[in-house]
């Protein structure tokens, strides 16, 4: 079957904080007014995959919502997607569990594996909810630089990450894979190389492995807990729905643990709030998306489209605006621009840059808050067309005007 991924969806008045309430939107000229392009906070503009609401109103229509227990298909859908696409051959129920989120998954993990005021490490440029997160729950983060090879690609520097480690006492690190903002998906010696050093040194992994299923290009996701044995009993996996099938509205999302010791304890300790609990229909919309027909032509095709939005954007940002840098993402819906060289050249400071697109109506992210002091974040989940008109526009009225 095939799915239509061209299609203009007026997402206008029916709760969506893209397009309701984007950063700078007041500075949108009138005669953009009506054609702003959602760029920004990481949801899709895409409708869902169709038998998640199938199987949300299905459920809809029983008359009664009181307690209920976890169906057996939600496992098992679990199971199959992962052990199909991601190469998990032993996952059973028992190493599944619930979180509200996959940052409150983090921090449940967190208050395992360290004490208050302990030192965690992170890659840096770094997701900003995990700065939120981390900070607001009593730890100090720490930031590995990443730095991008004579190819333009994201690198680990595996020399300054095992120095840190040493000299800040650090015993737990939380991971993207694939990353966010920068699009990276570690391939398995990368991985390797990382838990040389995590191994060495007793460090516990927690996994933000959200994005998994968004890998361009025709990659495939090598999980992080799968990288070798040790891996595997030293690692807190963490995913969700929200990026594959658009549905972040939802809340929900899910955690592997195979360390029977300490699943426990994460368990507890994501109990011990009484409000960390699946939502019935969330739960039918997992079962849905993971058991639907048609699921793995779905994500797919979906990873296409992707795939095309990725190869217009760079190809503008790397032929056409010069003194603005970035990285072709291999994973994640997400372009992270570096516009160092264009704001010195043109005297123009990051904020004004933002201020600029937001004008013609392309409504991007401001990177400071993921650590790129001249970076902005774009979202390319939109149909290509819309990709393509926004790019149009920086060319003609922003950094080529």
């Amino acid at each position: 079957m095939k799915y239509d991924f061209t299609q203009f969806i007026d997402r206008m008045g029916k709760d969506a904080v893209a397009v309701e309430f984007p950063p700078n939107g007041n500075l949108t000229k009138p005669e953009w007014k009506d054609k702003q392009i959602p760029m920004w906070v990481a949801d899709q503009n895409f409708p869902t995959f169709p038998p998640i609401k199938e199987k949300m109103i299905e459920r809809a229509g029983i008359d009664t919502f009181g307690y209920y227990t976890t169906r057996p298909e939600y496992f098992e859908g679990l199971i199959d997607w992962h052990t199909k696409r991601n190469g998990y051959t032993d996952l059973e129920a028992k190493h599944i569990s619930y979180d509200n989120s996959v940052l409150g998954g983090v921090v449940s993990a967190l208050n395992v594996l360290c004490s208050a005021g302990d030192n965690v490490l992170l890659q840096c440029p770094t997701y900003i909810g995990f700065t939120g997160a981390i900070e607001n729950n009593g730890y100090n983060i720490v930031l590995n630089n990443m730095y991008k090879d004579e190819n333009k690609m994201w690198r680990i520097d595996y020399e300054d990450m095992e120095k840190l480690i040493v000299e800040k006492k650090i015993h737990a690190t939380v991971f993207c894979n694939p990353h966010n903002p920068t699009g990276r998906a570690w391939s398995k010696e990368e991985l390797e190389k990382c838990f040389e050093i995590f191994e060495r040194h007793n460090v516990w992994v927690v996994s933000d492995e959200i994005w998994s299923d968004i890998m361009l290009d025709g990659r495939k996701h090598n999980p992080t807990a799968l990288t070798n044995e040790w891996a595997k009993m030293h690692t807190v996996s963490l995913y969700a729905t929200s990026k594959t099938f658009n549905i972040a509205g939802l809340v929900g999302s899910y955690r592997f643990i195979f360390n029977e010791w300490l699943k426990d304890r994460v368990d507890k300790e994501a109990s011990l709030s009484h409000y960390n609990e699946m939502n019935m229909l969330w739960m039918y919309a997992a079962i849905g998306a993971y058991t639907g027909e048609g699921r793995f032509d779905y994500v797919d095709q979906l990873c296409e489209v992707l795939s095309e939005n990725a190869r217009v954007a760079y190809d503008f940002v790397m032929n056409k605006f010069e003194g603005v840098d970035t990285s072709r993402p291999e994973g994640t819906f997400m372009l992270f621009l570096d516009c160092t060289e264009w704001c010195e050249k043109h005297g123009v400071t990051i904020q004004r840059l933002q201020e600029m697109g937001a004008e013609v109506g392309v409504m991007w992210q401001d990177g400071r808050p993921f650590h790129g002091a001249n970076a902005i974040r774009m979202n390319l989940a939109l149909p290509t067309w819309r990709v393509q008109e926004a790019f149009e526009r920086l060319d003609k009225y922003v950094f080529n005007a």
